[in-house]
């Protein structure tokens, strides 16, 4: 799935141990446009993207793999990015720098994105 969204917060970086190793996990939320503007949490696994597009406020175009799972009746959805980039914004006099982050693929039980009927913005 492609989608461009503005960043409107960057939550603090989780890390942690799993049977696959270290693993590093930076969540941000971004605002889609439109008639009726969306706020969707999406996780960026590794160290593969570039923190100097993640400002608040910048527009990316994100590249992401939606996937639900369930766990003691509930389901969850995680929105995991597999490519970040910067969008050029005409109406911005500052050039912006095109990067991509490809993340690691393993299996994750924490950072759900809660589903639509239950999220609290």
């Amino acid at each position: 799935m492609q989608l461009t969204a503005k960043l409107i917060a960057i939550l603090p970086e989780q890390s942690g141990a799993g049977k696959n190793g270290p693993w590093k996990k930076q969540d941000i939320i971004v605002e889609t446009d439109g008639q009726y503007p969306k706020k969707v949490c999406i996780s960026l696994w590794g160290e593969k993207f570039d923190r100097n597009i993640l400002r608040v406020g910048n527009r990316l175009s994100i590249s992401c793999d939606i996937e639900s799972r369930e766990f003691n009746g509930k389901w969850y959805t995680d929105v995991k990015a597999w490519k970040v980039e910067s969008v050029n914004d005409s109406s911005s006099s500052q050039p912006q720098h095109e990067e991509s982050y490809s993340p690691p693929v393993f299996q994750h039980e924490g950072g759900s994105v809660i589903a639509d009927d239950d999220c609290p913005f």
